[in-house]
Parts: C-alpha cells; structure tokens; sequence
C-alpha cells in the first residue's frame, strides 16, 4: 500500500539583511559611568581610535541628578557592523565604564 504523497512547497529563500544600518553611517552611542577626572578624555579616545575624523566638539555631556554619573553622547562615523561591535566591546570593558547604550 502506498502512503499519499504530500505535497512538498516550494522553498522560499527569505533574505535578510545583515543590519538594519546602512554604512558609512552617523551613530551616537552612549556611555555612562562614575563622573571621574579622565573618564571624557578616555571615551574620546575610544571614540577617535574606531573613528579617526572624530570630532571631540559634538560630545554631549549629561550628570545625574545627584552628580555621581555621567553619561557621554558621542557620535561616530561608522563603516561596518564588525566596527560597530568591536567599539561597543571596547567601551563596555573599559574600566570606567558601567553601561553603554
């Protein structure tokens, strides 16, 4: 006896796209962490490393209420998600840093 044959649909292939961010692309990226002497001069090293045409004057600076904190808006130029994860790696592991959004 024979089984019935199912019949099979057709495949489908369904890109994806890799990211969702076209590059080269302006990203801001924020960094927050205990408000310390030399805690902006190393994010804008950071920064100035992934990104050598960095400009330091775009900084946004925002304390907590309380002044313990500081969070730092830079915004760089990005030229590939391998780029993007590599900074957010090194930012998130650096020392002073506690959170990076």
């Amino acid at each position: 006896m024979n089984s019935p044959s199912i019949p099979s649909s057709p495949s489908v292939a369904v890109s994806q796209p890799e990211s969702l961010i076209e590059y080269p692309s302006l990203f801001p990226i924020k960094v927050m962490g205990l408000k310390a002497d030399g805690f902006v001069h190393a994010i804008t090293m950071i920064a100035h490393a992934f990104d050598p045409a960095f400009n330091a004057g775009t900084i946004e600076l925002r304390e907590s209420k309380g002044g313990k904190y500081l969070g730092i808006t830079v915004t760089v130029t990005v030229t590939s998600r391998e780029q993007l994860d590599e900074l957010y790696r090194t930012l998130s592991t650096h020392p002073m840093v506690k959170v990076v959004l």
